[in-house]
């Protein structure tokens, strides 16, 4: 007994040692917290005398946080304030977690005292530590507060050793007078076994001698049959059992289950004589009553009703993958079944799809569901603060489990951490509560609370594990749509950013666009406008196969890719042809051990290319469909162009077609998820499509706005892109071409009636560095190049200048040395062309410089001949 005394004390010692440290902790964190995000703290740490202005401040924090200093530290771990002046000035110790961004709480032994103290770092919008602040209560206060509380401590349990001494002495004395000396095994096994038949079994037992006189009673006979305090020895006949029964007793008959009235009960009696057995001639009856048995069925019933309700839950929580849908599934389930309000409370962290954060002191009402108006609990939205660490519910979030309050007028934690609201609930008739945390692969989502008002009764220990096990599947659909969230966020942000931003500027076409994801996420269609030189526009359209991330990761290596090669001023045809070898060598690459990898091969591509000198459109596919082609007049056609095969199959050259467009027609580039679905086929979807676009004066924004309303329901299966582009033509006042005569003496020539036109145009200013550019181009295609020659101004948003030869040779720029007597050609025309270029012809190339009308400025000619070395 004194060994158990003693373990005791020493561990309420310890365990009140431990709780005064932890208790002090919280504190000293609560109030360093505080203190370093409250607005201005990093102001004034970076201010030129943080002490005047802090100093004020943190002893009023400290007084009204009940802790015995609140000090601001530097970044350095200087003080800046200290309740003692003496010590500002100078370095704390251990504070270099702090620094590097880390809040600690700790017991700190050194100078200048023993605490148990918390140090945050405080932040800037940037995000870095500009200084720290450190709170805390002095070790000496921590420990006398338990010193205290010793003597009660001590004293309570040497009282308890002395009465367990005393009572053991009494208890032993009495037990020796009422034995008779019998020894302790055989008094131990003759009252275990009359005491089971008196009091533990569960069926009424009545044993009877062969006279009809009652032997024994056991508790549950007595209370079945209503017999008096002394039925022993009396005559069954005596005891007013009714008629039936004594005369069943008497007779000394086996009876099996007979069901006999008794008061209001139904007893089902069994009886079998004793005489068989070795003992004197009588009878045992045993007694079941009937109505338990009704109440065990009431309660196997109550349990089915359970398993029905947890079932249909499982079936109404998680349809969808929303956050806070999942949240008012679970209120409009469990309201009015099991409570009569619910509230639903969620970390902003899990609201955003974001991962769950360990500062679970803070969350947002995200659903509440009441049976009654009028209710005081706080709405949705409303920030749910854990103060107090002894509530209910921020124990049911420290334990990790259920936590039951069945009578909250009696709950002083709970009532504590907001006097006035619990006052108005009691007052409403809120008097029950259960509060989960909802938990999912070990991590804390936000928290349920089930309560219960006037007209329903209390929540007992049954209610607890039914609503754990409600919250742990609403959990479970919270997380996955969090999960859900999160992945289709970062999907449709993949996708938007490899997606073009914004379609370029250029003069040649009007352009609208419309992407369309599929319902089931994101996809791999997509399309581009490209501007290239010479005014001409590029417009791709693509579809890889499937859906997902995968597929919006393989369009963007394929748009990089077009876009990649679009920079060469391919022709159409060798661009997806070059496109196709990429393709292949890409699926080729890939191992063995690449499931999850979206194949490249079956991918398809439409790229077209629109030059608004002669409203000319070259276009070549890949397995892709056919545009759409509206002129003027509002006719539609589908051109019969070339068909090569999809993407990566190889083997097949691709060819191009030629489209001439009058100014003013469209063109209607589409992918496949426009025209079919389940409930249509391509045939039909071409109708449609005719019929939504066959207007001659809708603009190409009207067109995609009717094509989107008429072909596609709210929630395509498939992905969907979209490009309507509208002809524009460059007037013929300006272009301006001459045809150049294969000798260098032509050269003067061409230079000056370029001079003209320019004059016309009222280019006067850039007339010296376009006739510069011409006359390198022009002498180098004379010179190394074949005939026919030929020049061409084309005037728009720039001023473009194209030579066309017969040669395919390709010039490059370099950088001439100085005894070199060529090679700086090229370097000029690069200094006073804002962009030059090359692109092939079937026969021939043409070189072509571009520059910019609005900000024309002329080289420096000393720095061209210091760079030239001239």
């Amino acid at each position: 007994m004194l060994l158990l005394v003693a373990v005791a004390a020493a561990a309420l010692v310890v365990q009140g040692r431990y709780d005064a440290e932890r208790s002090a902790e919280d504190r000293s964190l609560a109030a360093a917290e505080a203190f370093a995000h409250a607005p201005g703290t990093a102001l004034a740490l970076q201010s030129p005398n943080p002490t005047a202005r802090l100093q004020a401040a943190a002893e009023q924090a400290r007084k009204g946080a009940g802790v015995d200093f609140v000090s601001v530290l530097d970044k350095h771990g200087i003080r800046l304030t200290d309740p003692v002046p003496a010590l500002i000035g100078t370095k704390a110790e251990g504070v270099g977690r702090a620094a590097a961004g880390e809040t600690f709480t700790e017991t700190f032994h050194g100078e200048p005292t023993d605490a148990v103290r918390a140090v945050v770092p405080v932040t800037d919008a940037s995000r870095r530590v500009v200084g720290m602040v450190t709170a805390g209560i002095q070790y000496a206060n921590v420990s006398h507060l338990l010193n205290r509380q010793l003597p009660i401590l001590f004293g309570a349990a040497a009282g308890a050793l002395v009465l367990a001494t005393g009572g053991a002495a009494l208890v032993s004395r009495r037990l020796l007078r009422q034995t008779h000396g019998l020894g302790p095994a055989e008094m131990t096994r003759m009252y275990e076994h009359h005491d089971a038949v008196l009091h533990a079994v569960r069926e009424g037992v009545l044993i009877v001698d062969g006279e009809g006189g009652v032997l024994l009673a056991n508790d549950e006979a007595r209370r079945l049959l209503d017999l008096p305090e002394d039925a022993d020895r009396r005559q069954v006949r005596e005891l007013g059992l009714g008629p039936r029964l004594p005369r069943l007793l008497e007779s000394q008959e086996t009876a099996t289950d007979e069901v006999i009235p008794a008061g209001d009960r139904l007893l089902a009696v069994n009886i079998r004589p004793t005489a068989p057995y070795g003992g004197a001639q009588g009878l045992v009856a045993t007694f079941r009553d009937t109505t338990d048995l009704r109440a065990l069925s009431g309660q196997a019933e109550v349990a089915r009703g359970r398993l029905s309700f947890l079932y249909e839950a499982g079936m109404r929580i998680g349809t969808t993958l929303d956050v806070r849908r999942t949240a008012e599934e679970l209120t409009e389930v469990a309201v009015p079944r099991m409570a009569d309000f619910v509230t639903v409370e969620l970390l902003d962290s899990v609201l955003h799809g974001q991962e769950p954060t360990s500062a679970v002191r803070e969350m947002r009402r995200t659903a509440l569901r009441a049976s009654r108006t009028g209710h005081p609990l706080q709405p949705v939205g409303d920030v749910i603060r854990f103060v107090m660490a002894d509530t209910p519910m921020a124990s049911a979030l420290r334990q990790g489990k259920a936590v039951l309050v069945s009578d909250l007028h009696s709950a002083e934690d709970w009532r504590a951490q907001d006097p006035e609201d619990a006052l108005r609930a009691l007052d409403y008739g809120i008097h029950s509560l259960i509060t989960v945390p909802l938990r999912a692969r070990g991590v804390v989502l936000g928290m349920v609370n089930f309560w219960r008002g006037t007209g329903s009764p209390r929540f007992e220990e049954e209610d607890v594990a039914v609503a754990e096990e409600l919250a742990a599947r609403a959990a479970v659909a919270i997380d996955n749509a969090r999960r859900y969230s999160r992945e289709h966020a970062l999907a449709m942000t993949l996708q938007r950013n490899l997606l073009p931003l914004g379609l370029p500027e250029q003069d040649a076409l009007e352009i609208a666009s419309r992407y369309l994801p599929a319902q089931s996420g994101v996809g791999g269609d997509w399309f581009d406008v490209i501007p290239l030189p010479g005014f001409r526009v590029a417009l791709v359209v693509g579809d890889i196969v499937g859906h997902g991330l995968q597929a919006a990761v393989t369009m963007g290596r394929l748009r990089t890719a077009v876009l990649n090669f679009s920079s060469l001023d391919l022709a159409p045809d060798e661009l997806l042809g070059h496109l196709d070898e990429m393709v292949t060598r890409l699926d080729t690459q890939g191992g063995p051990t690449d499931d999850d990898r979206v194949p490249l091969t079956g991918a398809t591509c439409l790229y077209a290319i629109y030059d608004p000198v002669g409203g000319r459109c070259t276009l070549s596919r890949a397995g892709h469909l056919a545009p759409a082609v509206v002129d003027p007049q509002g006719r539609v056609t589908f051109p019969d162009l070339p068909l090569s095969p999809p993407l990566g199959v190889g083997g097949h050259p691709f060819e191009a077609g030629e489209l001439d467009l009058p100014e003013g027609s469209r063109l209607v580039l589409f992918t496949d998820g426009l025209i079919e679905n389940r409930g249509r086929d391509i045939d039909e979807g071409l109708d449609m499509l005719s019929s939504a676009i066959a207007h001659a004066d809708r603009t190409p924004e009207e067109t995609c706005r009717a094509l989107v309303d008429m072909m596609l329901p709210g929630h395509p299966s498939d992905d969907v892109a979209l490009l309507v582009a509208r002809t524009r033509l460059l007037a013929p006042s300006s272009v301006a071409a001459w045809d150049v005569p294969f000798d260098a003496e032509a050269v003067p020539r061409v230079r000056r009636e370029v001079s003209r036109r320019l004059a016309d145009w009222g280019l006067e200013g850039v007339a010296f560095a376009t006739e510069l550019i011409l006359s390198e181009l022009l002498t180098n295609a004379i010179r190394y190049g074949a005939p026919p020659v030929r020049v061409r101004l084309l005037l728009g948003r720039t001023l473009v200048c194209e030579v066309s030869d017969g040669s395919n040779t390709s010039p490059r720029l370099r950088r001439a040395a100085s005894t070199d007597e060529g090679g700086r050609g090229l370097f000029l025309v690069s200094q006073f062309a804002d962009i030059w270029g090359t692109r092939y012809a079937p026969r021939g190339k043409v070189i072509w410089a571009e520059q910019n009308l609005d900000s024309a400025s002329e080289p420096d000619p000393s720095a061209l001949f210091d760079v030239m070395g001239l």
